[in-house]
């Protein structure tokens, strides 16, 4: 029989542990536990029942130092953390944060990050929180440690702890000139101590190796192609008991399974058919196997009408919780108010890698490896899918093809886990390049209504900024206004949206920075010079002069005929941004190329420089995406583009030019730097485009949109 109901398929019984005992010492207020039965140890380690477990105590933050950090005996740091890598580079940030407060050589610090059995709870990776939130976090425990390491010193060597200095993972007593390692201290047992928020960190100003471009951890191994992603896992051994899934997606959003033929694909040698309610799978012992078995699937589905992409914007406004018709015309402009409406597209998040899974039941407990921005939310999904304790439940995030808000969910990985139990084997399940398109949540569509009002002075008087269904972020606007309304009014989406890097902040600041450059020109005021009428934060005046000067001081010969230079600036996330983009504008072919873009960023104190300009370049890049080029069209329920040959992306021709000034603020706290550089790219060239050729753009994407003569 090869059609497997999940329900009919028993598990192997579960491997049984004993439990870890410990005898304490406890020496000047630090207590070293040595272990007794060390293969106990092991096994508990393996069971996910360490101290390090994100599960003990709950879906906290755990206060255990132990939870975080281990000294091995040979010196080894081990650090933990819940965030995960999908190519911020939290890894080496981490490394930083521990070498400088512990402090201990680099090469002497591991990582570990997203594994549910061995680190600490995490909400998860998103909202440019990994430094803002986890760099002071593991500051912190690496300061415990080091205040406990010399506690425990001071005393074995019966001397007072002011005497002590620390440096290079060792503590040494000038007076003596005795040195211990703090493996030797701690002979690789657990620190049993409190992490403290009341010792001091070291500031800024002070760092030796947070503050440095360290270089990433392992870079060899990701250009070399050695390392491995979510796509590439094989379980826990791999060979022939791995099997290949995959799933049967309808043929709309929403549609209904009335039939399904199972027989050709039933005969396929080594095929089996998951089939419960709406929910079909394929299992075979190949990839390609697993592919030919879905498509011999004969299925009818009942599909209903749905919003379409020309109805869109309509929709949205006519759906939205709480507003008010204010769709303004662009004939409703009199001399004291200007009214305009801006457009914003869904947009894919097109990942790198698309989602994958490999699933692994072992009795009535599951491992699952998958590519994910929150490895303790997909267990609680695991959990709540297959009704079981989050604590039978093991997620293991393998380092991921990127994600851009787009991996918060854990859909691969409850598929995976579903076949999986059905046929009584792992199964890996990666989703096709259309699923991605089709299956995740995409950016959300908006529709944006200003209305502003400037005074002969120049100065903003009156602001109305209300956005349909693409969100708030952002929404609060930096500029001094006497008087503003600002508001969010939720819809009904015809596709299923979600997180994306920058949150609305780019609709947002889209609408305002292109509304607040074409009040400047109607003020017949200089850009850059309205916008330093109309603010007080001087973070927000010290990006906008820095990317000022840099562009002038860059600047080339006289622009030639079709070419425009544009301004914006932004608040996101804790980071100020302002941007300077210069085009070329071919209004026949209806084509915009950018040719240069400069950009200055502010985040407090910046942990890392080139990393930190790595993250700027691609957000911009990224940025010109929904500028120019993206946007899922659909109709009936169906995605129309779900492949790059017909989805446009930035390609390396359409990058520009791109200088990076970064503004360093060691008194500051350091804010998190992957989503604010990306808001500032579309409205400046947009802003661009009408200084090239005096047409205003207020539609994302911008190309060709109004723009061909």
């Amino acid at each position: 029989m090869t059609t497997i109901p999940p329900s009919s398929v028993g598990h192997r019984p579960a491997r049984s542990f004993s439990r870890r005992r410990f005898l304490g010492h406890f020496i000047g207020g630090l207590t070293v536990l040595w272990l007794i039965d060390r293969p106990a140890a092991r096994a508990q380690a393996e069971s996910g029942e360490s101290g390090r477990r994100g599960g003990r105590g709950g879906n906290r933050r755990p206060t255990e130092l132990a939870a975080w950090l281990h000294i091995a005996a040979d010196g080894t740091v081990t650090v933990y953390s819940g965030k995960a890598e999908v190519g911020q580079n939290v890894r080496t940030m981490i490394l930083q944060a521990v070498a400088e407060e512990l402090p201990a050589p680099l090469a002497a610090i591991k990582v570990v990050l997203a594994d549910t059995s061995l680190v600490p709870y995490d909400a998860g990776t998103f909202g440019s929180r990994s430094t803002p939130d986890m760099f002071p976090q593991i500051r912190r425990v690496a300061a415990t440690a080091r205040e406990g390491l010399i506690d425990l010193a001071a005393k074995n060597w019966s001397v007072d702890r002011a005497t002590l200095k620390v440096a290079d993972g060792k503590i040494y007593h000038p007076a003596s000139g005795r040195t211990v390692g703090f493996g030797d201290l701690t002979k690789g047992e657990k620190l049993v101590l409190t992490v403290s928020d009341a010792i001091p960190l070291k500031p800024a100003g002070v760092w030796r190796i947070a503050g440095t471009s360290v270089p990433k951890l392992d870079a060899r191994d990701y250009v070399t192609g050695k390392h491995r992603y979510a796509s590439d896992v094989l379980g826990s051994g791999g060979g022939p008991s791995l099997l290949h899934g995959r799933v049967l997606r309808p043929v709309a959003f929403g549609a209904v399974l009335t039939s399904l033929d199972t027989r050709a694909a039933e005969a396929m040698p080594g095929v089996k058919i998951v089939h419960e309610g709406d929910f079909v799978g394929v299992v075979a012992p190949t990839e390609h196997q697993a592919t030919q078995a879905l498509a011999a699937l004969r299925a009818e589905w009942q599909t209903k009408p749905q919003v379409s992409e020309r109805e869109l914007f309509a929709h949205l406004r006519a759906t939205a919780r709480g507003g008010r018709d204010t769709t303004p015309s662009s004939e409703n402009s009199d001399a004291n108010t200007l009214r305009r409406t801006y457009t914003i597209a869904y947009i894919a998040h097109a990942p790198l890698e698309p989602r994958a899974a490999v699933a692994e039941w072992e009795g009535e407990k599951i491992t699952v490896w998958t590519g994910t921005q929150r490895p303790f939310g997909v267990r609680g999904e695991l959990a709540a899918a297959f009704r079981i304790p989050e604590d039978r439940v093991r997620v293991v995030v393998p380092d991921t093809g990127s994600g851009y808000g787009g991996k918060h969910t854990g859909e691969a990985a409850v598929e995976a886990a579903r076949l999986a139990q059905a046929v009584g084997h792992p199964v890996k399940l990666i989703w096709t390049r259309e699923e991605e398109f089709t299956w995740a949540y995409a950016r959300p569509a908006g529709v944006i209504d200003i209305a502003a009002s400037v005074g002969p002075d120049g100065k903003i008087t009156r602001w109305e900024h209300r956005n349909f269904n693409s969100g708030n972020a952002g929404l609060r606007s930096f500029y001094d206004v006497p008087a503003k309304v600002e508001e969010y009014h939720a819809a009904q989406s015809p596709l299923r949206q979600g997180s994306y890097r920058g949150l609305a902040a780019t609709a947002n600041h889209f609408a305002r920075e292109v509304h607040v450059d074409e009040l400047a020109r109607g003020a017949t005021i200089d850009p850059i010079e309205f916008r330093r009428k109309n603010l007080r934060d001087p973070r927000a005046l010290a990006v906008l002069e820095a990317v000022s000067k840099a562009y002038r001081r860059t600047q080339g010969p006289a622009r030639p005929v079709g070419s425009g230079a544009g301004v914006a600036i932004g608040l996101d996330k804790g980071g100020y941004v302002a941007t300077c983009a210069e085009v070329m504008v071919d209004r026949a072919a209806g084509q915009v190329r950018v040719t240069r873009v400069v950009q200055a960023f502010e985040c407090g104190a910046i942990v890392n420089p080139d990393h930190l300009k790595n993250q700027i370049e691609g957000a911009i890049v990224q940025g010109l995406g929904g500028a120019l080029y993206e946007a899922l069209r659909f109709e009936a329920g169906r995605i129309l583009n779900p492949r790059f040959s017909e989805y446009r992306v930035p390609r390396f021709s359409d990058a520009p030019s791109i200088e990076v000034v970064l503004l360093n603020r060691p008194d500051l706290p350091s804010a998190g730097a992957g989503e604010a550089p990306l808001i500032g790219i579309a409205p400046a060239v947009s802003n661009a485009i009408f200084d090239a050729v005096g047409v205003r753009l207020r539609d994302l994407p911008m190309v060709p949109n109004g723009l061909r003569v």
